[in-house]
């Protein structure tokens, strides 16, 4: 979601996991960068989509991709289609942008801080941590100032995209009639004319498998295939220790990093004003506080009994132990006015008025350096590691590309295993391993390297680890003999003509049919759903709900690749079960949610129409090939 999160892929899904705002939910997770001129791929309005912007994307997507399928080939999604959607993605964040901007639409302040303390990932036993928050975003080169700007950019186009596509309501009577067509059910029956049933009338002419072939001679070729022996330079491999000394050092050097600040805990109660309207509600809290004024000590009563928060009234209003940052302003000011057990005024906030006890303060103090000690020594190895590493990457490449006919002097030098691999080709295959990565693939089976048994180039296949390889053992492409292939030649090309046999029998019959001849032995009758039309394979499925019920019986015909030509009969129409109203209810939100899209590409069409957008359709297709 962060473009500043860039490669490092934990992180990256980490924020994207447990900062899930609702304005992911349009697809539209990224932010608007205005890089140089250059050959940008495309400009909307003033905003440029750089060459940049547009690669930065494409990763992101990839990655995506592969954390939920596991190891994809790039060049596999690398397509027109893929990247021309891309772009669009990029298209419309910038148009958002420009609208938003137009409407002066943005996130207030404590809308922000309240986002970035409910993350998880910031929070350290169950509370918001500063020191956890800050280091995370130095790790990943970002500061507060920096990942607090996108977060409020990313909310604002949320409010902008979220408006629109709540203005897309699905009417009551669409959505119900909807959901009698998806309960709808139909029975149906089946003659079946099976390929097996034709293929005694098929005749092959002479020569047919051979013909075919000679005209298909790749489909018959086994690739050629390699096995190799590879070498793998990882910061990970790196033996980085860091003594207590240089611990002791950095804790003494950055003692403003291990303070802990102050907390207080208190107990709240909430009139909301959403639910009474600014005025009542003001009212009801004044009163309330009149009460607890005459008996302090029935405040957690007063808050079980009238607090309109849910997740402290049952405790009593407690809200327990916060720091600066966590509370929305007016009510954070007021909590550290406080004395423990003083009781506040009513305090007005964004959410309604507050009546504050402050039950205790937690002093502000120094973490001491046993405490943090296992933090320190990571971040030293991960620094040195990161450092050592940038020296020997360097190394470790010249090492194998200039002593290229062994990998064992860079394994000799760097302390690393020559590991062998089992027979690859050219296609990644994450059982491969460090070898399924499409680059290195395509560098170990080059001329160079096949030829010569070269070392491979030093490559990345991950952040911070490189690659080498070379080949021990080379199967070239080869053509399968024909004589051992002209039997299955021959059964694939009489199936072929079954079906087409079948198909002319079966356009002949339903025709027949059409026309009122029925005298087919039909087989046992099936009551199916488009909600549940397992019964059916699914192309069939389309052609029996397309069929028009306005007169029954009614008939289709529908061909089965590779299978069968297949004839239905539909007998009769019915209403299908009443749904219960959670399930009624789930689908009917599913509908909403597609209508609310639908507004949003609209708007976005709109929007296409209002300001000047230009694709340059020659960077887009040049990429970073």
């Amino acid at each position: 979601m962060f473009d500043a999160v860039r490669n490092n892929k934990k992180i990256v899904q980490v924020f994207l996991v447990l900062i899930a705002l609702p304005f992911a939910f349009f697809g539209l997770d990224s932010y608007v960068n205005s890089g140089g001129m250059g050959a940008d791929v495309a400009k909307v309005g003033d905003i440029s989509v750089t060459q940049q912007d547009f690669q930065q994307a494409m990763r992101e997507q990839q990655e995506r991709l592969r954390s939920q399928l596991g190891q994809i080939d790039p060049k596999a999604i690398d397509t027109p289609v893929f990247r021309k959607a891309i772009l669009d993605n990029l298209i419309d964040q910038r148009l958002l942008a420009l609208e938003a901007s137009k409407r002066r639409l943005f996130a207030t302040d404590d809308a922000v801080r309240r986002t970035i303390g409910s993350i998880e990932a910031f929070q350290q036993d169950g509370r918001f941590s500063n020191e956890r928050y800050e280091s995370l975003l130095r790790a990943q080169g970002m500061s507060p100032a920096g990942f607090e700007a996108q977060i409020r950019q990313d909310m604002t186009l949320q409010q902008l995209a979220g408006t629109i596509g709540q203005t897309g309501m699905l009417p009551r009577t669409v959505g119900e009639r909807i959901l009698a067509l998806q309960t709808e059910q139909r029975e149906v029956q089946e003659v079946r004319l099976s390929i097996e049933d034709y293929l005694g009338k098929v005749k092959l002419a002479d020569g047919a498998a051979r013909k075919f072939y000679d005209d298909n001679a790749k489909q018959f070729e086994t690739p050629d295939q390699a096995r190799a022996e590879f070498i793998v330079l990882s910061m990970d491999s790196l033996a980085i220790k860091v003594s207590e000394e240089e611990i002791k050092a950095w804790y003494d050097g950055h003692k403003d990093r291990y303070q802990q600040p102050e907390e207080r805990r208190a107990s709240h109660i909430l009139i909301a004003s959403e639910k009474l309207g600014k005025d009542k509600a003001r009212a009801k809290a004044e009163e309330v506080l009149q009460e607890i004024r005459k008996t302090p000590a029935a405040f957690a009563d007063l808050a079980k009994k009238h607090s309109n928060d849910p997740g402290s009234a049952a405790q009593g209003g407690d809200l327990g132990f916060f720091g600066r940052g966590m509370m929305v302003k007016p009510f954070e000011d007021k909590a550290y006015s406080l004395n423990e057990g003083e009781i506040s005024d009513v305090v007005e906030s964004d959410f309604g008025f507050h009546i504050i006890k402050l039950l205790s303060i937690r002093a502000a103090k120094e973490k001491p350096l046993a405490d943090v000690r296992g933090d320190i020594e990571a971040e030293l190895k991960t620094a040195a590691a990161s450092r050592k590493f940038a020296e020997a990457a360097e190394a470790f490449s010249n090492v194998v590309y200039e002593q290229s006919d062994s990998l064992k002097p860079a394994a000799e030098q760097f302390k690393l295993k020559v590991q062998q691999s089992a027979w690859l080709g050219r296609q990644a295959n994450p059982a491969n391993g460090p070898l399924a990565n499409p680059k290195l693939l395509a560098a170990l089976f080059s001329d160079d390297s096949v030829k010569s048994k070269r070392n491979t180039e030093a490559v990345e296949i991950a952040p911070n680890t490189l690659v080498s390889a070379r080949i021990v053992e080379y199967k070239p492409a080869a053509l399968q003999a024909f004589d051992s292939l002209k039997g299955n030649i021959e059964q694939m090309l009489s199936r072929q003509e079954a079906l087409k046999l079948a198909k002319a029998d079966g356009e002949a019959r339903l025709a027949g049919l059409k026309s009122g001849e029925d005298k087919l032995a039909w087989g046992a009758a099936k009551r199916v759903s488009r909600m549940d039309a397992r019964q059916l394979p699914p192309s069939a499925a389309q052609a029996v709900f397309r069929i028009d019920s306005s007169k029954l019986p009614a008939y289709a015909g529908v061909e089965l690749p590779g299978s069968a030509y297949v004839l239905y009969r539909l007998n009769k129409v019915s209403a299908g079960e009443k749904l219960d109203d959670v399930r009624r209810q789930g689908l009917l939100g599913q509908l909403s949610s597609l209508a609310a899209q639908e507004e949003v590409q609209m708007y976005l069409s709109a929007l296409r129409s209002r300001y000047k957008v230009e694709i340059n359709q020659k960077a887009l297709e040049s990429g970073d090939k």
